[in-house]
């Protein structure tokens, strides 16, 4: 891996592009802002409803499942040698290297649709965090007399200007500060709700917590459960994209591991000691600063996907291509005008929906649910058969088929618990009227 400098003094890495900056912490912290994102404020519910034992092993094996294949995947950044070979700068790119065409377009469909999905999702929970404070507020000027009854619309749309503004960072190199404020904000709520936890622990026989969880009509706990930790682990989509951001010494797929393990540790632990049912106001302001990042982290690979696109469809366009540098104050930065339309479209899309459709969470579930299998677990462990030329029907193999079985039951169950909740919601929701 070598660097060559640009007659301006620039420096790029072996491909040719400005030279890479991210770190271990970096992208630690990209990763957390990823994780720890649209399903916390119902993970510690679902915790209650398995009780410490089965919560904790279940996530355990969750996250250390996760662990196993994003470092799997992480070793195919480059190709066909993990630490000299040629970059895969996107997730379907290494599909494409290792499995082919036909898997780099299914790959495609299920990954975007993720993506774009968990955005919606995103938009739908930092509106119901900013709408809890708003109710907290109401209730303590009322005393309680009032019924603090809200929509949801104005807080969508304040999120949704945010993010338009946001939209316009270019890139997941320029997005560094953002991820490490996400990730900064998440150990302030979890900190919150983990001293909640204990407080209410320590009450006395009504603080007391469960090992064997509560008592609840079994479809209806399973179905909950399932529902709630489909979303938990969703950050091994954007693993390619953040490992394309280090430097290229020590070599990435090193780095990025060492990263994976310090995220993925960090966000077992809260989400297993998160175990309080209520989030106080600081908590939801910590949380609405978190999803501010983490739309942004799983935006970024939609807006390059069309932007990538449209490039090499008209190469010569101004809209497309050319560079228009605008001041503002102090302050200097460039406006692409196919950037800011198709952004600016993509967060006004993304924001009807979460406003429109506010139960729409539980189909963010669904489809996180049927993207878990087949992003999280079954490409990752086919990329590494591929890579490792593993022999079929070896005990290795079977190894590996055995642990993706396990997983896609996961799913499915996760699938039947999202459905129950799409049903649920349609009965009691119209779009645009919706008030808690």
């Amino acid at each position: 891996m070598t660097t060559s400098i640009l007659s301006t003094g620039r420096m790029l890495d072996d491909d040719g592009r400005p030279q890479r900056t991210g770190t271990v912490w970096s992208a630690c912290a990209h990763i957390i802002t990823t994780a720890v994102g649209v399903g916390v404020l119902s993970l510690a519910w679902a915790m209650a409803q398995l009780g410490w034992v089965a919560g904790s092993l279940l996530f355990l094996f969750i996250s250390a499942t996760s662990l196993f294949t994003a470092t799997l995947l992480e070793d195919c950044y480059r190709s066909p040698d993990p630490e000299t070979g040629r970059r895969n700068y996107t997730y379907m790119e290494v599909v494409k290297s290792y499995l082919g065409g036909t898997m780099y377009k299914f790959c495609g469909f299920i990954l975007y649709t993720d993506l774009a999905a968990v955005s919606v999702g995103y938009s739908i929970t930092a509106a119901k965090s900013m709408l809890a404070i708003q109710k907290s507020i109401c209730r303590h000027r009322s005393g309680g007399a009032s019924s603090c009854r809200f929509s949801n619309i104005p807080h969508g749309l304040g999120f949704g200007i945010v993010q338009v503004v946001l939209s316009q960072i270019p890139n997941f190199h320029k997005l560094a500060w953002l991820s490490k404020l996400a990730a900064l904000v998440s150990f302030g709520y979890a900190s919150i709700a983990i001293g909640l936890s204990i407080e209410k622990i320590i009450s006395g026989p009504e603080g007391k917590t469960s090992l064997t969880g509560l008592h609840q009509v079994p479809s209806e706990k399973v179905w909950s459960i399932f529902r709630d930790i489909a979303l938990s682990y969703v950050f091994t989509v954007t693993v390619i994209e953040i490992q394309d951001t280090l430097k290229s010494s020590p070599p990435e797929n090193k780095v990025m591991k060492k990263a994976t393990k310090l995220g993925v540790m960090v966000m077992t632990i809260l989400f297993i000691f998160c175990e309080d049912l209520w989030i106080v106001d600081l908590a939801n302001v910590f949380v609405v600063v978190h999803l501010v990042g983490a739309f942004q982290v799983f935006s970024q690979p939609v807006y390059r996907l069309i932007e990538v696109w449209a490039t090499r469809r008209w190469p010569k366009s101004g809209f497309v291509t050319k560079e228009t540098a605008v001041s503002f104050g102090r302050g200097k930065f460039d406006v692409n005008m196919l950037r800011l339309c198709c952004r600016t479209g993509f967060v006004l899309l993304t924001t009807v929906i979460a406003t429109a459709l506010p139960f729409f969470s539980d189909m963010l579930a669904l489809l996180g649910a049927i993207g878990f299998w087949p992003l999280t677990i079954y490409f990752p462990l086919q990329l590494h058969i591929a890579q490792k030329k593993i022999q079929r029907a070896s005990l290795h193999w079977f190894g590996l088929q055995l642990l993706s079985v396990v997983c896609f039951l996961i799913s499915v169950a996760a699938a039947c618990g999202a459905v129950h909740g799409v049903h649920k919601g349609l009965k009691v929701n119209r779009p645009f009227q919706f008030k808690e």
